[in-house]
């Protein structure tokens, strides 16, 4: 029996052959898991471009562009910042048609409100060569501990990329 991480890496690889499209992320909480798990699928370096781990607020804004005035008034586990980080890693990306992010606090000591709160976004590259589309989910995970959470992040992380392939 497959863990939901593998499975899902599978059925979003699987998904991304048939589309015959690119994927890239960017990852905060998960600091990359996601990505090293799509990565273990066989024949994905074709559909795979990599993953951008952004943990800090400084390192999200320099690589993804997400503006500092947004870190500061909503932080970095909101929307409006997991919306700013699929498009940034997209656009860092041309070969690229789908950008995915997450941004969350995983616990513990997360301020009041935020234990186990992530954000996932994801963005498809529209016909005029820009990120287009933007969805952002907001998930509370249902898993207690810091390793349980990444997990469970990874997992919500691919199965909002699937279905957003699966919508396209």
């Amino acid at each position: 029996m497959t863990d939901p991480l593998s499975e899902s890496a599978q059925q979003l690889a699987s998904a991304l052959r048939s589309h015959g499209w690119r994927i890239v992320m960017a990852e905060s909480c998960t600091a990359g898991l996601a990505s090293a798990v799509l990565a273990g699928v066989p024949g994905i370096s074709e559909h795979h471009c990599g993953s951008a781990v952004t943990y800090r607020e400084d390192t999200k804004h320099c690589w993804l562009g997400v503006r500092l005035e947004d870190l500061e008034k909503h932080t970095a586990v909101s929307d409006v910042v997991a919306r700013q980080m699929c498009v940034g890693v997209l656009a860092q990306t041309p070969e690229a048609h789908v950008g995915v992010s997450i941004t969350g606090h995983l616990g513990p000591n997360a301020p009041d409100g935020f234990d186990g709160l992530v954000f996932v976004g994801s963005t498809i590259r529209g016909a005029a060569g820009l990120p287009d589309q933007v969805q952002v989910e907001r998930v509370e995970l249902t898993t207690s501990t810091r390793g349980e959470r990444q997990q469970e992040a990874a997992v919500r992380l691919l199965r909002h990329a699937l279905n957003r392939l699966a919508s396209a």
